[in-house]
């Protein structure tokens, strides 16, 4: 059985949530022996998730009995959900059961809080090795989304849980929604150790979350940028929370401030601060900077995670080995997916990517082989025959102004900037015209009420388009 479930006694616990419910590995093995009976083999299966122990149960027990399950948010705008039902045609439907009453198919059986429900639609040819099925960072309703493999399981849990050191007596705490890849391999790496997974969809700033980490004693906990913003403004450096000794973060860039303040915290206070970089496309993690780095290098995401590469290449496709030189990121991996599914029939597809691939991401790598994000492909303008980066202007806003939300887009005619305080509005223009040496008239400020962002904190440059 994947992920090491055979190998750990019945009774001890897996997860455990904060409405008090429990699952342990024998009761999950015997969920895998009961969902290979609810369906037929290799069954299509949408499943609406929240952070609870049935999401865990479904998901992972799903998996594991040969089912293909797409992992989506259970409050999924209807529209969206519409837009995807209809592209896939999924034979089943599995929801909270609360939500059951919404939708008009054959209800199969009910069991730890969810509804399993039969469509009608026809049964989907899918790959062999095809195992699960993620949306696109970006968009939980994008009909785009990420094929995984039995194999990226596997690997992400085995490199995952090396790099962190996890023990069976580790129990994480998980903010991070199911359907968000670095959430579920959360799940993926501790379960591989025999762990037990705290998980919870209680908001950072109720009393309730506060006290689910201190009753548990969690011992680490895992963010993107915006959940470590929310711990900042609880005054978490305050807490006393002796059992909590590993800090994670990934999703994306954190601000350099907040970075070393956290790092900082975790070298003074006898606990670790690991800042990790992945992509959905990679089962969550591809790079990690170690602990004794973190304060040094506060900015890199550091080097490959255990028993993977990383690599630059130049804009005509050849390796860059020199120190401190930009080029595109590439990955090795075995926990690199098999690719893109667009639609129903691509299901059947086999691997395309065949344990590589080009990140986007725009980087370079120092002395010691740690690596730095500088921006993203295509996130350039040409502005009076000027090439600049939207990442880079980005930060010099935020260099200058650490507090203001900013967010830059544009054409080769106008960078457009997106603030959302008015008073930095002149400002905030002089200081890109005085770092870039361009004129006034390449920028063009707008102020807006907030910043669009995704669940994991990332702005979403496509909604500023009509802004």
């Amino acid at each position: 059985m994947i992920l090491n479930l055979d190998k750990w006694l019945g009774e001890s616990v897996a997860a455990i949530d904060a409405q008090g419910n429990q699952l342990t590995y024998g009761e999950l093995r015997d969920f895998v022996e009961r969902a290979k009976q609810q369906m037929p083999a290799r069954s299509l299966l949408f499943l609406l998730v929240e952070n609870n122990v049935g999401g865990i149960a479904w998901t992972i027990g799903n998996i594991c009995a040969g089912n293909v399950p797409l992992i989506l948010n259970a409050h999924l705008d209807d529209e969206l959900y519409k837009n995807l039902y209809d592209l896939y045609m999924p034979p089943f439907v599995c929801v909270p059961d609360i939500m059951a009453e919404k939708f008009p198919y054959e209800i199969i059986i009910s069991s730890y809080g969810y509804t399993l429900m039969k469509t009608g639609n026809n049964a989907c040819p899918m790959h062999e090795d095809l195992s699960h099925l993620l949306p696109t960072s970006g968009s939980t309703g994008s009909p785009k989304l990420v094929r995984h493999k039995y194999e990226n399981i596997e690997a992400a849990a085995l490199n995952i849980s090396t790099f962190f050191e996890l023990k069976d007596k580790d129990r994480p705490l998980m903010v991070l929604p199911l359907y968000y890849t670095m959430g579920l391999s959360m799940v993926f790496s501790h379960f591989y150790v025999g762990a037990t997974v705290l998980i919870t969809k209680q908001s950072m700033t109720d009393r309730g979350f506060w006290q689910f980490i201190k009753e548990q004693r969690a011992t680490s906990f895992t963010g993107v940028p915006y959940s470590f913003e929310i711990l900042n403004l609880m005054r978490f450096f305050r807490v006393d929370l002796p059992d909590l000794t590993l800090l994670t973060q990934g999703g994306g860039r954190m601000p350099k401030e907040l970075n070393l303040k956290f790092a900082e915290y975790c070298r003074d206070n006898g606990k670790k601060w690991i800042a990790t970089y992945g992509q959905s496309e990679c089962t969550a993690r591809m790079a990690w900077l170690p602990p004794k780095w973190a304060v040094e290098k506060v900015g890199s995401i550091g080097i490959a995670v255990p028993n993977a590469e990383l690599s630059l290449i130049d804009m005509d496709g050849n390796p860059i080995t020199t120190p401190n030189t930009e080029g595109e990121m590439c990955y090795r991996g075995k926990n690199v997916t098999m690719g893109y599914a667009r639609s129903r029939e691509d299901l059947l597809m086999g691997d395309e990517r065949h344990g590589f691939v080009r990140t986007g991401d725009l980087a370079y790598f120092d002395e010691d082989g740690c690596y730095y994000i500088v921006g993203r492909k295509g996130r350039f303008l040409k502005l009076f025959g000027m090439r600049v980066g939207l990442d880079e202007s980005e930060r010099i806003i935020k260099g200058k102004y650490p507090n203001l939300e900013c967010a830059c887009v544009g054409t080769d005619e106008k960078m457009l900037v997106y603030l959302t305080d008015e008073k930095y509005k002149e400002q905030v223009k002089e200081e890109l015209v005085s770092r870039l040496k361009l004129v006034a008239t390449s920028f063009e400020v707008r102020i807006i009420k907030e910043i669009p962002k995704n669940e994991a904190g990332k702005t979403l440059y496509a909604k500023l388009e009509n802004k």
